[in-house]
Parts: C-alpha cells; sequence; structure tokens
C-alpha cells in the first residue's frame, strides 16, 4: 500500500500542524530522520496521534455521560466476546506499559528520543481500548468508539502490510498486536450490527398487539451469525427450496418482529404525536417526512458508514490504477511493490463490494419499514376519516397513497443514500484529479461545472413531470376505481364509451408527461455520456497547455477510470432528487340535546337543526317522514359521523349499524355475519332464523361457507340486506340503528323481520328504526316524523293520528295505497283474506301453471356457485415469450432492433477511442492537438449513438405503454358482467397501477440496460483478451458461473414477485372495502379487527418484498466475487509478465476495462433480474386482454331500425339462464309475452330470480338457451349498444357518479338545460336543487354519499325520464322511498309513459297491484302470468303475497288501521 501518497488528505494536515507547532524537529527525534511521510515509523506516529484524538473524545462523552449508572456487559455470548477481546487489550497494554517503563528506567541514555513516552501512550490506548469494550454507554458513544476500532484496526494493519511487503522486517511489538486488532475489527462490525436492531428498554415495542403469533417460520436473519449476515447466507434455505420446487406463499418465511408493520406503525405514530405536540398547531406540512426521519435515523447511520466506504473505495481505485501503471514504467521492478498493488486492490473491490451490497439491502430494509408504517397509519386514518374528509378523499384516492405513494416512500432511504454519497465521490473524484494532473484539472472544472449546471434544469423539469405525472395518474385512478365500482349500471345504461373516453383522456394528460419525462432523458443520456469525453478532452488539453502532467498511460487511463465514476454522480443526482421529490399525509339509552349537524360545515344552513332526542333503554323508536327529510342523518349524527356544530350527544352503550345501502365483504356468510366474532352455535342460529336466512343457507351449495363476491355481487338485494342484519343480531349490542332494513325485501319478508327479529329477537335492545313500511309503525314505542332536517312530530301512533299534519300525510298516502289494493281485489274475493299470514311451510296448494310441483314459492333461493376466483400466476421460467408480446403488441421490434444497433455502435466507438490512446501515446513524435482530437472526435460519435439508443428506446416504450393500456383498457370495458362479479375491484386496479407503471417507466430502459452491459461486457472481455490472452480462460468459467448463480437465483425471484403481484392487490382491495363500510365497521366498534387484518395483509406483501431483495444482494455478492477473480487475474498477469512484454499503454487499457468489468457485469446480472421480474407484469396486464367479451356493441349488418322497438311488445321463449357454463340454470324455461304499452309486474319471494330476469332482457348475461324478442326482433342478434340504448331501467342500487348533477342526468351531454329541469319537475327534485347555490352544477361526491339514498333513486328516474324509451323496467326502484313520494312516481310513470311497456320488480304489493299483468317466479321459474283481477279470484300465489301484506298490516296494529280504513275492513 502507498501509504505516503501526497495526495494523502491526512498527511497533508500532519505536515500543516508539524509546521505550526514546529514538530518536525520532535519527530526526527523519534524517528532518527528527517519527517518523511513515507516512512513506517511517521505512519506509526501518525496512528498514535490519531488514536489520542480519539482516546481523549471517548473520555469526555464518558465524562458527560457519568450521571448516568454504568454497568459491566454481562449476561449474553456478544458480552463474553467482547470480554475476551477486552482481556486481550488489557495484556497488549501491559506489554506496552512494561516495556515503556523499562525504557525510562534501564535505557535512560537513550531519554531524548522520547521512545518511552510513545510506548507509554500506546499502552493508555490499548487500556483505554480495553475500557472501551466492558463499559456500558451511550449510544453517540458506542458510534465513537465503534468507529475507533474500526479505523485502528484498518490503519495498523495497512501499515503491518505495507511494512511486511516492503521487506522491512517488523517489531515483535508491531506484530503481537495485529491479531487482536483483527478481533477489534470483528467487534466493530459486531457493534453495529447490533446498534440497529437494538432498543433502549423505554423505547421497546415488544409485545405485539396480533395475539396469536407464528414463530415457527420466521426469517434467518435475525438469529444468523456475523458471516451469515455479511454474505447474505441467512437466505441460503429459501433459496435452496426455491430452486428444487416452485414456491408458494407458505414457503415464505415471516418477518422478525422488528419489521413488522405493527411495531413500524407504533414508532411512526409515537413520533408523529410528538412532532404534532411540538408544533403546537394544525400545520403538519413535511412532518411526515420529519416522523419518518425520528424513528429511522438510527438504522440509517450504519447504511450511510457502508455508502461512505463504497465511495471511498471507489474513489481509490484509480489512485491504485495510477499505482500500477508507474510501477510497470519502472526500469527495476520489485515484485512485492507490484504484489501489493494488486494486494490492495483486491482488498479495495472486496470493500467495495460488501458495503456496497449491505448499504443497498438495508437501505432497502429501512425503506420497508417506512412503506409498512406509512401504509398502515393511512389506513388508520381512514378508519377515523370523517364524513366530509371522505367526501374530499375518494376511495381511489386512498388506495393510490397506498398503492403508489407508500410504496415511492418506501425508495425514499435508497436515494437519499445515493444522492449524498454521490455528491461526495464526485467531490472526491475532483480531488483525485487535481492529486494527478494538478493544475491541467483546473480546466476540467469549467466543462463539469457546466455539466452540472445543465443537469439542474433537467433535475427540475423531471420535477415537474413526475409531479404533474402523479396528479394525473391520481385522478386516472380514482375515476377507474369508481367506474369499476358502478360497471353495472354503466352497462346497463351502455355508458361504456363515455366513461372509457373519460379514463383515455385522464391516461392522455398522464401520457403526455410520461413521455416528455422519457424523452428529457435520452437527453439526459446524451449528457452523461458525452460530459466524461468533453471533460477528459480539457483536462488532456490542460495538461499540454500547463506541462501539469505528462500525457502518459498512468495519467490518461487515471484521468478516465476518474471520470467514470464520476459520470455516476453526475447522471444520478438528479434522478436521487426526482425520486426524492415523489416522497408527499344512566337509564338513558342516546340522548341529544339542542343538536346541529352539518355535512359542510363551511355551508350556512345545516342539515338538521334543532335535534332534540331522549331515547330509554329497550325503546323502539320509528323515524319515518319524506325522502331528503334528515331521517339517515340523524342516525349519522348518533353514531358520531356527521360533523357536529353544535348541542351535545350522548351514547350509552355498543351499538349495532345496519346501512341503507347494504356492505357485505367479501369472504362468506359465515364470516360476514360472525364478523370477528367467535362462533355461538346458539346465538349464531338464532341470528339466521330470526333474520329469515335459514332457508336461504340452506339452498346453498356450500351452506353458510358459500363465497360472497366483492360487495355482495352474487346475492340479491334481499340477501344482502338480511345478511348486514344478521351480522348487527349476532352482534348483541346495546343499541341498533337500522337503516330502512326492509326496503329490499318483500312483504311477507318484511313481516318476518320486523316480527321475529326487531319485536323479538331485539326484544330487550334499544332500537332505532329509519322505515317507509308505516304498517309496522303502531308497533313500536314511539315515533319519530322529519321534514326538512327537523323533527317535525313526536310521539305514539294514537297520538300522531290525532295530531295530523305530516304524519297524517304519511299515513293518507299508505290509506290510497291500500284503498287501491282493497278496491281491486276485495270486491272479487269476498273475504277469503281474513287469514292471517301465510308461512311457507303452510302451503301445500297447486298452483294454475305447469310448474305446480314447485311448492311454495320461496321454497329453495336459487343455488349459488363460488364466484371470485383465485388470481392466475404463472410458475417457473416463461421464458422471453413475454418481452416478446411486449414488443409484438406495440409493434416495437423495429425501435428495439435499431436501440440495439446504436447501442453496439456506442460500444464500438468508445472502445476505438480508448484503443487510439493506448496506441497512440506510444508514438514518439505524435501531436497532443491530434492525440487529443482524434479522441475527442471518435467519443463525441459513440455519444450521438447513445443518444439515439435512448430515443429509439423511449419511443418503443410510449408505444408499448400506449398498446398495452389501450388493449386493458377495451378488454376491460368489454368484459362481461360476470368477469367484474367474480374478480376484486383490487385486482383490476393494481394491473391499472402498479403493472402499469412498471410497463411505462422500467421495462423500455430495463431492456437497453441489458444490452448495453452485455455488449460492454464482450467488449471488456476481448480488450483485455488483446492484451493477455490468459486471462479469456478465467473470465469464461468467471461468466459460466455467473450464469449458474444467476439461474439459481431466478429460480426463487421469480416466484417471489409473482407472488408479490398477488399480495398487493389485497391490500388495496381491503382498504377499498373498507372505505365504503368505514361507518358500519366503526358502528360496530371492529375498527381493531380490520386493522389487525390489514396488518396481516401489510406483512405479507412486506415479507416477499424483503426475501427479494435479500435474494437480490446474495446474487450480486457472489457475481462480485467471481468478477473480481477475474480481476485479480488480470491484475497478476500484468505484474508476472516480464518487463516490456507488454506496453505500459496496454497495461492502463487493459486495467481501466478490467476494474469496470465487476460493475459492467453487476448491471447486467440487476437489470437481467429485474427485466425478468418486470416480465411479470406484462403477464398480468396480458391475462386482463385476453379476458373473454361481451358481444359486440354494435353489429353493423344486423342494426335495427332507429325508431325500433315500435311498439314495445316483449316475448320469452322457453328462457333458460345461467351464469357459468357448469353452473345450475337460474331461469328454467320462461316462456310468456308482455304486450305492448303493459304494466307488467314481476314478484316474488328474494332469490327468485327476478333480477336476473332483468339482467337477461339486458344482456348482462346471455341466454343458455331460449329468446328474448322484442317486436319480433331477437335482442341476441343485434349488438349490445343497439339494444341498452333503446332500455332504460332504475336499478335496485341507486347509482350516482362524482361529478356534478348535471352531468349525472345527461352523462353523455344529449339534452338541454331546459329538458333536465323538466325532468328534476317531474321527479320531484326541482325544488331542493333549486334551493342549492350552483343549481344544476351543484357537486356530487363519490357515489352520491352528499345526497340521501331516495334522492339517488329521483336522479336514476330522471335519467330515464330524459331518454324516454318504449321499454322501462323499475328494479326495486321505489324501495328507498316513501308510500307518499311512491304513490307521486307511480302517477308519473303512468302519465309519462302512457304507451311504453313498463316492467316493474317490486316488493311492495301497492307498487304493482295496478299493472296490466302480474308475473310471478319462484325458484327460477314462471308460476303466474295474468291479469292481478284473476289472480285474486283464484288461490292464486299472487293473492298469497296480496294476503301477507294485508294480514302484516292487521297484525301489527288492527283496531287503528280499522279505524283508519273502515270500508276495506268490512269487506273482509
Amino acid at each position: 500500500m502507498e501509504w505516503g501518497l501526497d495526495s494523502s488528505l491526512l498527511s497533508c494536515q500532519l505536515v500543516l500542524w508539524c509546521k505550526l507547532f514546529s514538530c518536525k524537529g520532535r519527530l526526527s527525534w523519534i524517528c532518527k530522520e528527517e519527517l518523511d511521510l513515507g516512512s513506517p515509523c511517521t505512519q506509526r506516529t501518525i496512528i498514535d496521534a490519531v488514536n489520542l484524538l480519539f482516546l481523549a473524545v471517548f473520555y469526555l462523552f464518558l465524562l458527560v455521560g457519568s450521571v448516568r449508572k454504568h454497568r459491566v456487559r454481562g449476561g449474553n455470548e456478544r458480552d463474553r466476546i467482547f470480554g475476551v477481546v477486552s482481556i486481550c487489550c488489557a495484556l497488549i497494554s501491559i506489554a506496552y506499559l512494561g516495556v515503556g517503563l523499562w525504557d525510562l528506567i534501564v535505557e535512560n541514555d537513550k531519554f531524548n528520543h522520547l521512545i518511552w513516552l510513545f510506548y507509554l501512550v500506546r499502552g493508555l490506548v490499548w487500556i483505554s481500548l480495553a475500557v472501551s469494550l466492558i463499559v456500558k454507554i451511550s449510544k453517540w458513544n458506542t458510534i465513537l468508539v465503534t468507529v475507533w476500532w474500526l479505523s485502528f484496526s484498518l490503519l495498523a494493519s495497512a501499515l503491518n502490510i505495507e511494512i511486511l511487503a516492503g521487506a522491512h522486517g517488523i517489531h515483535v511489538l508491531d506484530i503481537l498486536p495485529w491479531p487482536v486488532n483483527l478481533l477489534l475489527l470483528f467487534c466493530a462490525f459486531r457493534n453495529f450490527s447490533h446498534f440497529t436492531s437494538q432498543q433502549a428498554p423505554h423505547e421497546s415495542i415488544s409485545e405485539p398487539l396480533l395475539g396469536e403469533k407464528e414463530v415457527k417460520n420466521q426469517s434467518k436473519l435475525a438469529h444468523a451469525s456475523f458471516l451469515s449476515k455479511l454474505m447474505f447466507s441467512w437466505i441460503n434455505p429459501l433459496l435452496k427450496l426455491g430452486y428444487s420446487k416452485p414456491l408458494n406463499l407458505e414457503d415464505i418465511p415471516s418477518l422478525d418482529p422488528e419489521d413488522e408493520a405493527n411495531i413500524a406503525y407504533q414508532k411512526f405514530a409515537i413520533a408523529w404525536d410528538s412532532l404534532v405536540r411540538e408544533n403546537n398547531s394544525y400545520n403538519t406540512r413535511n412532518l411526515v417526512l420529519w416522523a419518518v426521519t425520528n424513528v429511522h435515523f438510527k438504522e440509517n447511520i450504519f447504511v450511510g458508514v457502508c455508502a461512505l466506504l463504497r465511495t471511498i473505495a471507489v474513489v481509490v481505485l484509480p489512485l491504485l490504477l495510477y499505482a500500477f501503471v508507474n510501477y510497470s514504467n519502472l526500469d527495476q521492478q520489485n515484485l512485492y511493490h507490484g504484489l501489493s498493488i494488486v494486494g490492495c486492490l483486491f482488498l479495495v473491490k472486496i470493500v467495495e463490494s460488501l458495503s456496497q451490497r449491505h448499504c443497498f439491502f438495508l437501505s432497502r430494509l429501512s425503506g420497508m419499514r417506512m412503506r409498512s408504517a406509512l401504509m398502515v397509519a393511512v389506513y388508520q386514518k381512514q378508519l377515523k376519516l370523517s364524513s366530509l374528509g371522505r367526501r374530499r378523499h375518494s376511495t381511489g384516492e386512498i388506495v393510490n397513497y397506498i398503492a403508489v405513494d407508500a410504496y415511492r416512500m418506501g425508495e425514499f432511504p435508497w436515494w437519499f443514500h445515493a444522492a449524498w454519497s454521490l455528491v461526495l465521490q464526485l467531490f472526491l473524484s475532483i480531488v483525485v484529479l487535481f492529486g494527478v494532473v494538478g493544475l491541467g484539472a483546473l480546466t476540467g472544472l469549467v466543462p463539469l461545472l457546466i455539466c452540472g449546471l445543465l443537469n439542474m434544469p433537467f433535475a427540475r423539469f423531471l420535477q415537474k413531470c413526475q409531479y404533474e405525472f402523479m396528479i394525473a395518474q391520481d385522478e386516472r385512478l380514482r375515476a377507474t376505481s369508481e367506474i369499476l365500482n358502478s360497471m353495472k349500471i354503466i352497462k346497463l345504461q351502455s355508458w361504456e364509451d363515455k366513461f372509457k373516453s373519460l379514463i383515455e383522456s385522464c391516461r392522455e394528460n398522464e401520457f403526455k408527461w410520461l413521455a416528455e419525462s422519457q424523452f428529457k432523458k435520452a437527453c439526459a443520456t446524451l449528457l452523461y455520456w458525452s460530459s466524461p469525453t468533453i471533460i477528459s478532452s480539457v483536462i488532456f488539453l490542460g495538461c499540454a497547455l500547463f506541462r501539469s502532467a505528462p500525457l502518459n498511460a498512468s495519467t490518461i487511463f487515471t484521468v478516465l477510470a476518474t471520470l467514470r465514476g464520476m459520470a455516476e454522480p453526475v447522471n444520478t443526482i438528479p434522478e436521487a432528487l426526482s425520486a426524492m421529490i415523489q416522497v408527499k399525509n344512566s337509564d338513558q339509552s342516546i340522548m341529544i340535546q339542542g343538536g346541529k349537524f352539518s355535512w359542510d360545515p363551511e355551508l350556512m344552513t345545516p342539515t338538521l337543526r334543532e335535534v332534540n332526542l331522549d331515547v330509554k333503554w329497550g325503546q323502539k323508536i320509528a323515524i319515518c317522514g319524506p325522502v331528503g327529510a334528515g331521517k339517515s342523518s340523524l342516525l349519522y349524527a348518533i353514531l358520531g359521523e356527521m360533523p357536529k356544530i353544535s348541542g351535545t350527544v350522548n351514547v350509552f352503550g355498543s351499538i349495532a349499524y345496519v346501512s341503507q345501502t347494504s356492505w357485505i365483504q367479501s369472504g362468506t356468510v359465515r364470516d360476514n355475519i360472525l364478523y370477528g366474532k367467535p362462533m355461538d352455535e346458539a346465538r349464531y342460529e338464532k341470528a339466521i332464523k330470526a333474520c329469515a336466512l335459514d332457508k336461504d343457507i340452506n339452498s346453498f351449495n356450500h351452506g353458510d361457507l358459500i363465497e360472497i363476491g366483492q360487495r355482495g355481487l352474487n346475492m340479491s338485494g334481499g340477501q344482502k340486506q338480511r345478511i348486514q342484519l344478521a351480522r348487527a343480531v349476532y352482534n348483541d349490542a346495546d343499541i341498533y340503528l337500522l337503516d330502512d332494513p326492509f326496503s329490499a325485501v318483500d312483504a311477507h319478508t318484511a313481516a318476518i323481520l320486523f316480527n321475529d327479529c326487531i319485536m323479538t329477537a331485539l326484544e330487550n335492545k334499544t332500537v332505532i328504526l329509519v322505515t317507509h313500511q308505516v304498517e309496522f309503525l303502531s308497533a313500536v314505542d314511539r315515533i319519530m316524523v322529519m321534514d326538512g332536517g327537523q323533527i317535525t312530530q313526536s310521539g305514539s301512533y294514537e297520538q300522531l293520528l290525532m295530531a295530523g299534519t305530516a304524519f297524517e300525510q304519511l299515513m293518507n298516502a299508505h290509506k290510497d295505497s291500500i284503498t287501491a289494493l282493497g278496491a281491486s281485489n276485495y270486491q272479487s274475493q269476498g273475504k277469503s283474506l281474513t287469514v292471517d299470514t301465510v308461512r311457507p311451510d303452510e302451503s301445500n296448494m297447486s298452483y294454475t301453471t305447469k310448474q305446480n310441483s314447485e311448492g311454495d314459492i320461496s321454497a329453495k333461493g336459487v343455488p349459488v356457485v363460488q364466484l371470485t376466483e383465485d388470481e392466475e400466476k404463472e410458475t417457473g421460467d416463461v421464458g422471453w415469450k413475454p418481452f416478446l408480446d411486449y414488443l409484438l403488441v406495440s409493434k416495437g421490434m423495429l425501435l428495439a432492433c435499431l436501440g440495439i444497433l446504436c447501442q453496439s455502435g456506442f460500444v464500438g466507438f468508445q472502445a476505438a477511442a480508448t484503443y487510439w490512446l493506448a496506441y497512440a501515446i506510444q508514438i514518439p513524435k505524435l501531436n497532443s492537438g491530434i492525440l487529443i482530437g482524434v479522441y475527442a472526435l471518435i467519443s463525441t460519435l459513440s455519444a450521438v449513438f447513445v443518444y439515439l439508443r435512448s430515443f429509439f428506446t423511449a419511443h418503443m416504450g410510449l408505444k408499448a405503454s400506449k398498446s398495452f393500456f389501450s388493449a386493458f383498457t377495451d378488454a376491460i370495458f368489454k368484459a362481461p358482467m360476470l368477469f367484474f362479479d367474480s374478480t376484486p375491484v383490487g385486482r383490476i386496479l393494481t394491473r391499472a397501477s402498479s403493472d402499469l407503471s412498471i410497463l411505462d417507466f422500467d421495462i423500455p430502459f430495463a431492456f437497453i440496460f441489458v444490452v448495453t452491459p452485455l455488449l460492454q461486457l464482450v467488449a471488456t472481455v476481448g480488450i483485455m483478451a488483446s492484451v493477455t490472452w490468459q486471462v479469456v480462460i478465467v473470465a469464461i468459467l468467471a461468466l459460466a458461473g455467473s450464469k449458474y448463480v444467476q439461474d439459481y437465483y431466478l429460480a426463487s425471484a421469480r416466484e417471489l414477485i409473482r407472488i408479490n403481484g398477488t399480495t398487493k392487490a389485497p391490500v388495496m382491495n381491503y382498504a377499498a372495502e373498507t372505505s365504503l363500510g368505514v361507518v358500519t365497521i366503526r358502528a360496530f366498534k371492529m375498527v381493531d379487527r380490520f386493522y389487525q387484518n390489514y396488518l396481516k395483509l401489510v406483512d405479507k406483501d412486506a415479507v416477499l418484498f424483503f426475501h427479494s431483495n435479500g435474494a437480490l444482494e446474495w446474487l450480486v455478492m457472489r457475481i462480485e466475487a467471481l468478477q473480481n477473480v477475474t480481476l485479480l487475474t488480470a491484475s497478476l498477469l500484468l505484474v508476472l509478465l516480464p518487463k516490456g512484454a507488454v506496453a505500459p499503454g496496454l497495461v492502463g487499457l487493459s486495467l481501466s476495462q478490467a476494474l469496470s468489468l465487476t460493475t459492467v457485469q453487476v448491471f447486467l446480472t440487476r437489470w437481467y433480474c429485474n427485466l425478468s421480474n418486470y416480465i411479470i407484469s406484462i403477464e398480468r396486464i396480458k391475462q386482463f386482454t385476453h379476458i373473454p367479451q361481451e358481444p359486440a356493441a354494435i353489429v353493423e349488418d344486423k342494426r335495427p331500425a332507429s325508431s325500433w322497438p315500435f311498439k314495445g311488445r316483449i316475448e320469452l321463449k322457453e328462457l333458460k339462464i345461467r351464469y357459468r357454463p357448469n353452473a345450475p340454470l337460474v331461469l328454467k324455461g320462461i316462456s310468456c309475452t308482455f304486450e305492448q304499452g303493459t304494466r307488467v309486474g314481476v314478484v316474488g319471494r328474494t332469490g327468485c330470480g327476478k333480477t336476473t330476469l332483468v339482467s337477461a332482457l339486458f344482456r348482462l348475461v346471455e341466454p343458455a338457451s331460449g329468446q328474448i324478442l322484442i317486436d319480433g326482433l331477437d335482442i341476441c342478434s343485434i349488438g349490445l349498444k343497439d339494444l341498452r340504448m333503446k332500455l332504460s331501467i332504475i336499478p335496485q342500487e341507486p347509482t350516482l357518479f362524482r361529478g356534478s348533477v348535471r352531468t349525472n342526468l345527461d352523462p353523455l351531454g344529449l339534452y338541454s338545460d331546459h329538458e333536465i329541469w323538466e325532468a328534476l319537475e317531474k321527479c320531484q327534485l326541482k325544488a331542493t336543487i333549486r334551493g342549492l347555490p350552483n343549481q344544476l352544477d351543484t357537486s356530487v361526491s363519490d357515489e352520491g354519499e352528499n345526497w340521501s339514498a331516495g334522492q339517488r333513486q329521483l336522479f336514476c328516474l330522471g335519467r330515464v325520464l330524459l331518454r324516454r324509451n318504449r321499454i322501462l323496467v323499475l328494479d326495486e326502484a321505489t324501495a328507498s322511498i316513501d308510500s307518499a313520494t311512491d304513490a307521486i312516481l307511480q302517477r308519473i310513470i303512468r302519465q309519462q309513459f302512457l304507451e311504453c311497456t313498463v316492467i316493474t320488480v317490486a316488493h311492495r304489493v301497492p307498487t304493482v297491484i295496478d299493472s296490466d299483468m302480474v308475473m310471478v317466479l319462484s325458484y327460477g321459474k314462471l308460476l303466474e302470468y295474468d291479469k292481478p283481477s284473476r289472480l285474486m279470484e283464484i288461490n292464486s300465489s299472487f293473492s298469497k303475497l296480496v294476503a301477507e301484506y294485508w294480514s302484516t298490516c292487521r297484525r301489527n296494529s288492527y283496531n287503528n288501521f280499522a279505524a283508519e280504513f273502515p270500508d276495506i275492513v268490512n269487506q273482509s
């Protein structure tokens, strides 16, 4: 080792120090010579001075911390090791002190040489080292002594190696401490590894919240030995298993407790709370970053040390090259000198490899912890988000925070350490240049500064591009999430083109910034590769002008090697800045007094005002009123979900909540009912019977273990409502808030639910029931009537009847519907309806149609099949077919070939430029200008080629992104409804977000980054072989070994990435699902259970990321080791060759190429593996581009006339429907005719097939056999758009989209404002919207959350009033509105659709009683189809339904009802 290099900063500082204090003479007394920085004696004295400095700081820290109680370490293996080393240090100290005292006492004639003093100082140093090993010290002192041990050991070892290599001999007191120095080095690494994982007792969070912890298959990292951690051998068992068989999720070891999301979040939460308190304000800007920094600062210290060592190693390599070429120029070569340079070269490469690998792994490990903490923090915030917050942050945005932003934050530590270490590397490289070429380097600073300044606008522009891209991506993902959740209504209304164009317009904006970014990166690539050429040419010119250094091999190739090291910082620093920019935060049960509540606190008029509510234990309270009166808002106020402006709200006891819109989780029926609580068989059976679920469950193929599709898509509306009601009953809460639970069920089922569930199962519970079914009101303790956001009346049924006004209006509306029912039915039936409710099991009569063997209409529900399929993933090596698909789909084969051709030209010209330098310097009379000019010309040509390479690659990537996005979007919008029923939204969103992001940014440049090093590797080995052909043998063996290790790694890594692709979607899906049901979750006090489940999903995702990174560093370390063997061979061959066998220029050329060999091979391996992993995203997107499609939207040769349907006559001929090829039939051979202009009512029990019939009419599901004819035209013969645009529907679940009132009523923009106002007036919304400030431009939040369910249904009615088609379908269209509004709407429909065919699917008998025809379905078969008057004349299924409805009214309040409707009762 050349310790005495003039460029050594330490030596320069010592010279300055000696001059200031006139120590030159004193050092000459010690070393018996003038001051010589190359002297071993002087260098050992420097080491002693450094040790004294550390010693002084150590004791100072110890003194400052003396107020703490220090104890000797003990009690574990690590402390025993430190104790043994401490004893060794003490023994060395005794030896030095003994020799020093001997010199002082016995050899006093040599007093003037002060040798005794240095021995005593060394003795003091060693005893201090012994003390530092055993005392318990503060964290900062721990860092200090670790750095001390590390630096002392390395410096002493380097000096000893130099002395031995120089064959000067070595003193016994110098060789004796050497083994102890190595032990100190071992202790330093132990300290670093333990420092990042240890926590002080008061900071430890040792008990995770998860009750049951699986520890039998934990990651081996925590318990691995030091050597295993150093070499990443702890991951060997997993790689061995993955090489023997394809890995699955169960094979992956779990995370260590310290790395789990729970502990990461708790640490983050503590830091966050502390910062919020310190700021003492609501300004939380940048607090996330500060909280993350506070938590992860300690563990990043060691990462920083690794980055520092790697930086120093990279900078030292050109100096060793300089020394090597100088050695080859010597006339008298000392073999030991040459071997010492080779040894130092090998040692520095090992330090670079180890430090870089651990820097990368540990920075990503720290990033994983950050990512997990932020993902959990966002989820926790979501669980606590207010109603106003939920409107401001849509489900899609929340999912994007988790899926994109948190993942970007996980990359922050890596980019941060890259940024500062590369800046340092740049600075040190400049110092090296000055050390080698002197003033000549000064001229190079000008182009270096210019290139650096040019990078700044690139960084700013990339920042802007990234920022705008993120905004556009957020908007697209929000819209995508909303569309996917509402795909059924989009297909029913044939709005696919409109919403597809919305997604495409969002993508166009996103694509614009993507293209800007990619093409600017091509310009940055030109700057990156041309800057070394420009700078080196200017430096060579400066050398020639200033004559500061000769233009020989050592100067030229040292400059080139240094500039190669500088190119990485110049290129990467802007990218690092851009990446960091992407990191973006009593006896009472219920009492309300003087309550004012508003969904938007900024509005002057509150939503609810003057609310005074006093509910006693066990009371049954009913809330009724017209649509938009504030009934649901009152429940939200009790739940605390609605912002309170004034007043007090007190709730005593636990709450169970049943929402108006059913919220069902993906999973089984049992899971949805238990809702995380332990199974109690008796309570469970009671709940399902009380909610009339027992027969449904018995009819399911898998019983209560039947799988429910996302958002309950494979369940009928009534089944979903009863499942969530059973969930509430099983929860056994104190207070039940039920928001219109009967709207989705028929009258008979509603009666069962009211009597068996609310009045019996919840007999001793407090129940607040929002309902429009006024027939149940007489049985409750108190009724509250709401209107205009106020409780206008409150009292018992009798009191309110006597008071009149609002309640009287509701009852009159109900009276009108019952009177109509009586008038049309009781005249023909006489007193046959005096029986009580007809139970299903009491029916054994025959029916009027041929399906009389079916028994009762409520017998069995339609068998339900398992819908949600496991996500597909490839296994094993699929080769390069996906990448070939990538090129073929994008038609980018030509661009890829051009990119490879340009890269070949670049590599060829680069090799030619270095060859020119190597040979030209051997020409004696060659002018320096010609030397530099030819080099600059050749290099400039290579830079042009590399720009073209990047341009073609960016263009290829953009073409591929556009092609795949277009194919993916087309496939999604053309997919049949069954696909959305069986595919969770999160699974689709993963492909639309993270997979597409990889396609946009990573794959094109990953491809060229595989081609680039592959060609460079071939060129490098070729250049080395041209100098020393023997190196080819080792190089080929190393390449073969690298390929084997790479394949060994890829067998496991490929599966890890694939599995990771299936674990990310559940995280987002769970977050999206939680966002939709957060009110229910909070009402049931189930926040903690959902939090725990989410933690498990986050950890499952993180553990794959963790092992993927560990495996990658395992691979790279071994490849670096193999290529270091090639480097060692090449350098040894150059040393051992006879003098003059190889010209110095070729020595420099060969060695400079050999130094880059490891970097090139690692670069190739890393990007090859990255590309292999990225290809999986192509697989995943391609899977969804090949899903089965719906029939064509338009069939050109079979388009119906524009006026079709002319009459609206519908014929069903032996119609059979099944949802899947092997699934049982849902509709079983239905044949009937709906005549033109008739009103047809479709009735039947929940799950009988009513909604399936509607789906068949709109061709959401294709008939298995049979036909549906509209005006004689088979609907299966025409395009879907032609069909659906001619049909109108008001669906069972009203759906609104984010936007305005206008865009929700008229998404296609086909109608004028005047027509829209007319439609609003007809559907009773005009007065409400006129009263709003923005009227038609009033905002509608996600899923219409800022409008009541009844108002959302009225919006849907407004849509069909605008379209005015010949055929109208009402699928439970009035289920969520009161009887008065229902009656008004029925009148409007009769008036506005007088000549239309109206098909009404309903549970309310009055809704269909005035229909021209009634269809009764049961178990997918047609039981009856006739006029309602005829069906009432006989003992029909329909007459039973009417009887049940009537008897329900009678049984709940016979006397009061008889008083109100004497005529009807007398008829009965």
